[in-house]
């Protein structure tokens, strides 16, 4: 073999990386790449100084060479029996392949190895490779080692650009099948900007493009100085607990202060020993959170739990986890046999993984893997760890939650596809439910879609309803997140070429800007993908702008969305822009629009398509519709389904997602188009290499680097310079959710397909959606009404399905639903069947009728009458009662859910957030409307069967009964009987009747009225004075605004035709009648408490009060008439009204009264006071309460009562 010198960069580049722990990347173009691995692997294992590194060997499906040992030894026999080979003569990729730890694996199976660790990793089949396959197998090296991607021989890199990805077969459709490779030409260009990435021939011959050819060696730092400030803090942070055990011993594992910090947080969760907490760990590939994890379950085992569950995708995903483990006994001074066991699955698939640990230091404690989806499993559990849940569907790890503690460790990259619904789903879902933890096991929550096991692994609550309030509720959450990379050193070039090729790390920046622009002054605009995939600064920061809208707004991510959006030929972007402002800075997208065209499939295709019961990729609206409908003429339809639509987090709910899909379907309807012919439109072009370029390149000389800009076209263009595309639809594909749902439904989409499986990943169910589009021109071979009819089968089925596998929904949900559906086709002449006698009569029995009427009048229980509810409930939402019987929305839900879903009270109580009783009386009320509709069926069609007797048998009926003898009556009588109106019954109702006599009554109250009022002298409320007193008066007001001091600040005119007799103010005598009426009811009874002297009172108008003090009641003797001290007793304000009004009492009840010890005096004076002297006796009463004394001199307190009534009689 003849020997070479290698390129001294190449090692260079591998030492740095060993030194930096970095990883270096190097692209193999060639077929004899698997060579030269051979000798990458060998300068890796030089250049550390540990064990020789791990091989992570990934492929499509053949692998070119055989890995079985036994087989590559049968092979050497043969080669050197046939003469083509040496007998001692060594192969180094033979030996290379057999002293080397390699693990292969297909591509389709590469989820098996998330949360291991390589020190190298080869991709072959460049052809099979997919961002979510780029982004899983490089991310498991470890800093230091060497990821390989191996080409075939080619002239030129710009052959890729053209290479068919395996991936491509999936996007292309029928109508639209030229793929353009946008992504592999990202690929090759971002290669440049990657410093620890080679790129060389299977010679190792660097090529041009590298931007690693420029590399140095670094010079080596003593130990002291390459110790970080994180470092540092580190070992401090493990020297503070090493006098705390065992979490000192623990924590002394840590690599960094991210991860030690995490374990101590773990330890304090274990510590605690509540089962009602939830620790969350979230990270990037590579930051230790498996290590973490393992760490935490030594130190739950050193606590003393005894039944420790751990769950992941894999088995074979938990071997850090379970070193780790290990690692945290050795630090415990555990030793294997003596106080614990190993156990590995004989299961082929899961390659011998550890699967359960039993520990018997203690007591006995055992550490149990389990599938995510054994939940019923976890019935004695007091730990569960969730490892990668990023990549277990979110329905499963709903499941596993329950009443015990739980770690939960999650990659939010999302390259796993359901990391980022994770990261904004379950744990924002914890967030906001552990803020209010004060124990609300028994509160109604929202629905989150979470299905729950207790203690006996049988008591399942349905998700809608019970999570919250059941468990999580009452849950304490623990987030930690880990920043600082284990696997590899910080700053990583080969992590951050990673990010930014796959957009992994885009980042929403918030604007804190004053308002929003009105959604009206926002514009639609297309997308040139050409440019925005052309790697060019300005493209690319406008595209990163458009993932981050993706990934903070839709919970689907994948790297491989990135692909679709560039190679996809079906698929179109637009972006809402603000109005644009004059400078040249790049806007902000405010919502984010991705559509597929679809459709205008040939009809023979789709008829062979039925006939095998198959479907071809792409096109899924035409597809689905086709097959679920049976109908060969929809897929002829051209239209567009929005795969996404996503919005700035900071702009959500303002109508932006509106405005776009108004200006989405005003473009497909050529709304923006101009009258002139032959415009000329912008056209998406962009210059490619061609097979002439390419069959004279070199690839030693290749120089590839990104486009001219001035040869790019625009990246954005408006609607009205694009050339429009009419389509017949617009369509939306999406997990059904209530928010989501109204989203659409607000913006006129009709459902026509609910999928009844839930998907894997996400746990909902997919959900289609269509709005017609205006069609006058565009030619179709289909029913012009074929959305309403559509529409109108599937109500249909839904209606059928709701008990089955649409029960969980909401009923709210499920109402809102068919009542999308229903305004579909009710425009639409569809003959509905009006409910009859007849349908009565076959839907429900005599007995039915009597057991809803009985109920009705509240003498059953409902649920005597249940088996009648699925019934009533189908044809009402079927509308054939019409508008005979009409329900509320609370109404309507609760029939929908007892009826159709068949749900109990209890759910329905959960579901609504209503007391059972109310929802109860909400029911009786829905049959009560129902059994009076029913009754009024029955009785109209008795009078429909009740003979009536015609004019003349009437006749002469009565013509018979007339005697001869009474002739004088035949006389009167005979006229009325010819005639046929005095025949007829009553022309008006008894109601009717009293009506109009009652209105004759009431114009003749008023007219009285009318008369009392006009009758009235009004001239007495006439304003009086003479001119003088209003000049009088004028001045002195003049006189008040100058300033002057005057004595009068009210001004007073005397009115000359006053009546009024005013020795004394009116106000005087209706206090002193006060006073008097307060004596007479001395002390009736107790009630009021405030105290008044009123003496002054009376002084006030010359007048004197007598007073004799009482035995024992506090009362003073008086010497002279002019002198009281006070007077106090209670007053009832009823006895004054009863007895002053009063009636005249008989001499013997007035005797008795003056017996009693209570002394009510009563007053037997003939004298009435008026009705409105009374009335302002009560108001002073209530506003001065007065307290007085009992007295025994009754005849003095008359006779002063007597006086005062006397004296001021004329006044009153």
């Amino acid at each position: 073999m003849v020997k070479k010198v290698v390129d001294s960069r190449i090692p260079t580049l591998i030492k740095n990386g060993v030194q930096n722990k970095h990883r270096s990347l190097f692209v193999i173009v060639g077929d004899k790449g698997k060579d030269q691995v051979v000798n990458l692997h060998w300068i890796l294992s030089q250049a550390q100084v540990t064990a020789r590194p791990s091989v992570l060997w990934c492929y499509k499906k053949e692998l070119g060479f055989t890995s079985h040992r036994k087989k590559r030894e049968a092979k050497i026999r043969k080669e050197i029996k046939r003469g083509i080979r040496e007998a001692n003569e060594e192969d180094p990729f033979e030996l290379f392949v057999a002293v080397t730890n390699i693990r292969y694996t297909y591509y389709k199976e590469t989820h098996n190895i998330l949360g291991n660790t390589y020190g190298m990793c080869i991709l072959q089949d460049f052809e099979a490779l997919t961002p979510n396959l780029l982004a899983r197998t490089i991310e498991t090296v470890e800093g230091g080692g060497i990821v390989v991607i191996l080409l075939k021989t080619m002239k030129s890199l710009k052959q890729l650009f053209t290479l068919t990805m395996d991936v491509h077969s999936r996007y292309r459709t029928e109508a639209h099948g030229d793929v353009i490779g946008r992504f592999n030409e990202r690929f090759i260009l971002s290669l440049g900007s990657c410093e620890n990435c080679l790129v060389v021939d299977d010679e190792l011959n660097v090529l041009p493009i590298s931007a690693g050819k420029n590399v140095k060696p670094l010079q080596l730092k003593p130990s002291e100085e390459s110790m970080s400030d994180e470092q540092i803090e580190l070992k401090e942070f493990k020297a503070s607990l090493a006098d705390t055990q065992p979490v000192g011993l623990l924590v002394a594992t840590a690599k960094t202060l991210d991860q030690g910090k995490a374990i101590l947080t773990f330890i304090e969760a274990i510590s605690e020993k509540k089962l009602r907490s939830t620790v969350t760990l979230t990270a990037a590939r590579g930051r230790g959170k498996s290590a973490a994890l393992g760490i935490a379950i030594a130190s739950a085992v050193a606590f003393g739990y005894s039944n420790i569950f751990v769950t992941s995708p894999s088995p074979e995903n938990l071997k850090t986890l379970f070193e780790f483990i290990f690692k945290g006994f050795d630090a415990l001074e555990y030793e294997e046999h003596l106080d614990y066991d190993i156990i590995q699955s004989t299961n082929p698939d899961f390659n011998k993984a550890i699967v359960r640990v039993n520990v018997f230091k203690q007591h006995r404690q055992t550490i149990q893997y389990i599938q995510p989806q054994d939940a019923h499993a976890l019935g004695q559990a007091e730990l569960l760890i969730i490892d990668e849940a990023a990549a277990i569907p979110l329905p499963l790890v709903k499941n596993l939650i329950g009443p015990y503690l739980i770690f939960m460790a999650s990659t939010i990259n999302g390259y796993e596809g359901t990391g980022r619904s994770l990261s904004l789903k379950l744990i924002q879902q914890l967030r906001e439910q552990s803020k209010g933890f004060v124990g609300q096991e028994n509160s109604v929550e929202p629905d989150d879609g979470m299905m729950v096991i207790n203690r006996n692994g049988k008591n399942k609550k349905n998700a809608f309803t019970s999570f919250n309030g059941a468990l999580t509720g009452g849950r304490v959450l623990r987030e930690i997140k880990l920043e600082e990379p284990i696997r590899y050193g910080s700053n990583d070039p080969v992590e951050q070429w990673l990010n930014k090729l796959l957009c992994l790390d885009a980042a929403i920046i918030s604007r804190n800007i004053q308002g929003c622009p009105h959604p009206q002054q926002c514009e639609l605009y297309w997308v040139n993908r050409d440019t925005l995939f052309s790697v060019h600064p300005v493209s690319e920061l406008f595209l990163q702008r458009m993932m981050a809208l993706y990934v903070a707004s839709h919970y689907k991510n994948s790297p491989n969305d990135l692909q679709l959006m560039s190679d996809a030929p079906a698929h179109h972007l637009f972006v809402l822009l603000p109005p644009i402002k004059g400078d040249n800075s790049l806007p902000d997208p405010l919502c984010v629009v991705q559509v597929c065209l679809e459709g205008d499939i040939s009809k023979q295709a789709v008829l062979n398509s039925l006939k095998r019961g198959r479907r071809a990729s792409g096109d899924l609206i035409p597809w689905l519709i086709s097959q679920q409908f049976q109908d060969d003429d929809f897929a002829s339809l051209s239209g567009a389904r929005i795969v996404r639509i996503a919005t700035h987090p900071d702009y959500m709910k303002m109508g932006y997602g509106s405005r776009c899909l108004e200006l989405l379907s005003a473009f497909y309807q050529g709304e923006f188009s101009t009258l002139k012919e032959n415009e000329d439109y912008a056209e998406e072009t962009m210059v490619r290499a061609d097979d002439s370029e390419l069959e004279n390149a070199d690839l030693h000389k290749d120089d590839i680097k990104i486009r001219d800009p001035h040869k790019m076209p625009p990246l954005l263009l408006k609607l009205s310079e694009k050339r429009p595309v009419l389509l017949h639809y617009l369509g939306v594909s999406y997990g059904l959710t209530p928010l989501l749902y109204k989203f659409w439904k607000r913006s006129g989409f009709i459902p026509l397909y609910m999928r009844q499986t839930p998907n894997d990943l996400t746990g909902e169910h997919t959900c289609v959606m269509l709005k017609a589009l205006k069609s006058d021109g565009l030619v179709t071979t289909c029913n012009p009404e074929w959305l309403a009819a559509f529409s109108k089968d599937f109500h249909k089925r839904f209606l059928n399905l709701l008990s089955y596998q649409f029960r969980d929904f909401p009923s709210v949900l499920s109402l809102s639903i068919m009542e999308t559906a229903d305004a579909g086709y009710k425009n639409v002449n569809n003959n509905k069947q009006k409910f009859t006698k007849d349908i009565l009569d076959s839907q429900f029995s005599v007995y039915d009728l009597k057991r809803l009427e009985s109920y009705s009048n509240n003498m059953l229980d409902y649920h005597v009458i249940m088996d009648l509810i699925p019934t009533i409930a189908y044809i009402y939402f079927r509308k054939q009662f019409g508008i005979d019987v009409v329900l509320s929305g609370v109404q309507s839900s609760i029939l929908l859910g007892m009826g159709l879903q068949r749900k109990s009270i209890d759910d329905l109580e959960k579901e609504l957030t209503l007391p059972s009783a109310q929802i109860l009386a909400l029911f009786m009320k829905i049959i009560r409307k129902f059994s009076a509709y029913f009754r009024s069926l029955e009785i109209s069609e008795i009078q429909k069967e009740i003979p009536h007797e015609t004019t003349v048998v009437k006749k002469k009926a009565v013509t018979t009964s007339i005697d001869s003898t009474e002739k004088n009556i035949k006389n009167i009588v005979n006229p009325q009987i010819d005639n046929d109106a005095a025949w007829d019954p009553v022309s008006k109702t008894l109601n009717e009747d009293l009506d109009e006599a009652g209105d004759d009554a009431m114009k003749q109250i008023r007219e009285k009225q009318r008369e009392l009022i006009d009758s009235l002298d009004l001239s007495k409320y006439a304003i009086g004075g003479s001119a003088e007193d209003w000049e009088a008066a004028e001045s002195q007001i003049k006189a008040l605004t100058l300033g002057k001091k005057s004595n009068l600040t009210v001004v007073s005119v005397k009115n000359q035709n006053s009546t009024k007799k005013r020795k004394l103010t009116e106000t005087a005598a209706n206090i002193l009648i006060v006073v008097a009426v307060l004596i007479v009811e001395s002390n009736y009874t107790k009630g009021l408490r405030d105290k008044v002297d009123i003496v002054e009172l009376l002084k006030s108008f010359g007048l004197k009060a007598i007073h004799r003090g009482g035995k024992g009641d506090g009362g003073v003797d008086v010497e002279s008439l002019d002198v009281i001290r006070e007077l106090r007793g209670v007053v009832c304000l009823e006895g004054v009204v009863g007895i002053v009004v009063g009636n005249e009492f008989s001499p013997d009840a007035i005797n008795e009264a003056n017996k009693s010890e209570s002394f009510p005096i009563i007053l037997t004076t003939k004298t009435r006071l008026p009705l409105t002297l009374l009335n302002l006796t009560l108001d002073i009463i209530h506003k001065t309460p007065i307290k007085l004394s009992r007295y025994n001199n009754f005849i003095l307190i008359i006779n002063f009562v007597i006086f005062v009534l006397t004296f001021f009689s004329p006044y009153i």
